[in-house]
């Protein structure tokens, strides 16, 4: 209905990679074609004039989306949302300055990272999105319960 394309770039990893391989013993002819799917989110990317990444979790799908955005010199904004921790290593820790570094997002971009259950969060986030777009069309008066802050504030 909205030609939002979906893209899964684990999608073979554990038991529905399982599945999809003994599904083609039965009924062969299912193709799942990871190399044009990754065509195709890089030339969205590329051709977009703007692109922001809102990243729930890490591992695979962070680096797929952050990967794309590299394509064309880094993503304009960037929200991670999870409990990933820098010193453990992992890809969900890893903080927006070191996308930065290499040109996932660009040096002009003001990311955030927010610790805590993506879960609990997100709702939130887009609650708060939807009240101040609400009152900036609507006409209705007041203000979204958070302060806008400026880039310096956040880091």
């Amino acid at each position: 209905m909205n030609n939002i394309p979906v893209f899964c770039p684990a999608l073979t990893d554990g038991s529905l990679g399982d599945i999809i391989y003994f599904h083609s013993y039965k009924k062969p002819g299912l193709v799942v074609d990871l190399v044009q799917d990754i065509r195709r989110i890089n030339l969205i990317s590329v051709k977009a004039v703007n692109t922001g990444m809102i990243i729930l979790g890490g591992g695979v799908i962070k680096h797929h989306v952050c990967n794309a955005n590299l394509m064309r010199n880094g993503a304009d904004y960037a929200v991670y949302v999870n409990t990933g921790q820098e010193f453990d290593g992992s890809d969900a820790g890893a903080r927006p300055d070191e996308a930065v570094s290499w040109g996932k997002i660009k040096q002009s971009a003001c990311p955030v990272k927010v610790y805590a259950d993506a879960s609990l969060v997100f709702p939130l986030l887009v609650a708060e999105t939807f009240a101040r777009y609400h009152s900036k069309f609507s006409g209705a008066e007041g203000k979204s319960t958070s302060d806008q802050l400026n880039c310096t504030q956040q880091q």
